[in-house]
């Protein structure tokens, strides 16, 4: 069936650049002039887009820089002494290496000033490029990655009752994650993209584990004080660009159990709305992401110690779905990873590209064994966890630096090496007093101080502060400072 598209911004004309543009020097400090927008107001929408059928992205072809004029009224980008200051440094490689609270508390033009700085040419001036393509690591890219899941309800702006602005908070949070070294790409998996079944963007919102599908983009990530300025698909659009800046690959979890989803707030069967549920995932292509991780995707064809709600879809319609993903995209490189699936040859033959279902990674020789044993595949593996959704916080450092040890070094040879699976969490820890599956399963504020804004005391409290947990934060990128040298 087909789906008006209802998530998409208004604005539909592009601006033009004024022309070529030339370096300036305000302040004595050097920056270079982007695209430039009309000052006042952006051009009003040409064509009401609801009353169109779901076609795809509409939004600016800049959105970069587009959040960039909105948020300082500027196109100059200037160096970020701040990032300079906090600098890891791995050969070429560079990243953030700070306090998560510091890095949450930066202003979008901060943010997109450090990206700019990180990313910058030797010697050249830091600047937003016209076009940003996903990084190329080749059609099979997916099935040797390192994937990390962020859930940006748990970083989002709490205010009163409110939740908002979990894309820009995951945009903070970006330079901080290692960049991809070679051709072993590291891809940032989003916990949600569309709207749960509860109260979406309020303190009351429930698991995310849920999706209501051609129904917009979930409150909890879009920023309030971009309305009426940039579109809800405008802002995620920017959240991927930034990322592939970076070269990071990018990716959302969409559930597949017929009783956690809706269309456009009513039920959802897999024979009726097999159409919708293909539109959705490709949508979320359009608007930038490069994989989809498969929530229960095991229990396609194994039910047993199913603890979803309702109808999974059959593999062969599982398969016509990731087919018609990639073919109506055309994109032959996307990623399609299985929660819990494992070897089994089923598992490639629908279409998907990783599985998560090969244990924990406490046993180095262990999974070498098994990088072994699946190195005849090249189109499919499954690969070991560090944690993933339902980790409860118990296990300690020295386990999750293990674990992403035998993640990173867990081959005989580089090119036999396993996907592998972790969450923010295993690279920024988590407060104790909060976990990744509670973070799952409702929305959680917490407060760390006495700060004088929600917001404020909510990211104080989110993140362990402890001078354990940074030491661990730097022993981390240590481990990917010596996976970048291999």
């Amino acid at each position: 069936m087909s789906i008006p598209n209802i998530n998409q911004s208004s604005v539909y004309t592009i601006h033009k650049p004024f022309g070529n543009a030339e370096p300036n020097e305000i302040q004595g400090q050097k920056c270079i002039s982007n695209t430039k927008y009309p000052k006042p107001l952006f051009a009003k929408p040409t064509i009401i887009k609801n009353s169109l059928p779901f076609t795809g992205y509409y939004g600016d072809p800049q959105p970069l820089k587009k959040l960039f004029w909105i948020c300082c009224g500027r196109n100059d980008i200037y160096e970020d002494d701040w990032t300079n200051q906090h600098l890891y440094i791995a050969g070429r490689y560079r990243w953030v290496n700070a306090w998560p609270t510091d890095l949450l508390k930066r202003t979008p033009e901060q943010v997109i000033q450090s990206v700019c700085t990180l990313t910058k040419p030797h010697q050249q001036y830091p600047g937003i490029p016209p076009y940003i393509p996903s990084p190329d690591y080749g059609d099979k890219w997916g099935r040797f990655a390192n994937y990390i899941e962020i859930n940006p309800r748990a970083i989002a702006k709490y205010d009163g009752y409110s939740i908002s602005d979990g894309l820009m908070s995951a945009m903070k949070i970006l330079p901080a994650i290692p960049p991809t070294a070679g051709k072993c790409a590291n891809c940032v998996i989003l916990s949600q993209l569309y709207p749960s079944l509860g109260d979406d963007g309020s303190v009351h919102d429930n698991s995310l584990y849920c999706a209501n599908l051609h129904s917009g983009i979930s409150k909890n990530l879009t920023s309030p004080g971009l309305f009426g300025k940039m579109g809800a698909d405008e802002q995620v659009k920017a959240f991927n660009d930034m990322a592939h800046m970076l070269g990071l690959k990018t990716g959302i979890r969409m559930p597949l159990s017929a009783g956690q989803l809706k269309v456009q707030g009513k039920n959802f069967n897999w024979y009726e709305h097999e159409q919708a549920y293909i539109d959705a995932c490709i949508w979320a292509i359009d608007l930038g992401f490069d994989s989809i991780y498969f929530d229960s995707c095991k229990h396609i064809i194994d039910l047993n110690g199913y603890l979803g709600v309702g109808e999974l879809p059959n593999k062969d319609q599982f398969a016509y779905i990731l087919h018609q993903i990639r073919e109506r995209t055309g994109r032959h490189d996307l990623s399609f990873i299985g929660e819990k699936c494992n070897d089994n040859y089923v598992f490639k033959e629908m279409g998907l590209t990783a599985g998560t279902d090969w244990g924990k990674a406490d046993n180095i020789d262990s999974v070498i064994h098994e990088s072994k044993k699946q190195a005849w595949n090249r189109e499919y593996a499954a690969g070991p966890e560090v944690s993933n959704d339902n980790d409860y916080g118990e296990n300690t450092f020295e386990t999750r630096l293990n674990r992403i040890n035998s993640c990173l070094w867990g081959y005989e040879y580089p090119e036999d090496k396993l996907p592998s699976f972790m969450q923010l969490h295993d690279i920024i820890p988590l407060s104790p007093f909060t976990n990744t599956h509670d973070n799952m399963m409702y929305a959680k504020k917490m407060s760390g101080s006495d700060a004088w804004t929600d917001c404020e005391r909510h990211w104080d409290g989110v993140f362990n502060t402890s001078n354990a947990a940074r030491q661990y934060t730097e022993n981390v990128y240590h481990l990917f400072e010596n996976a970048i040298y291999n």
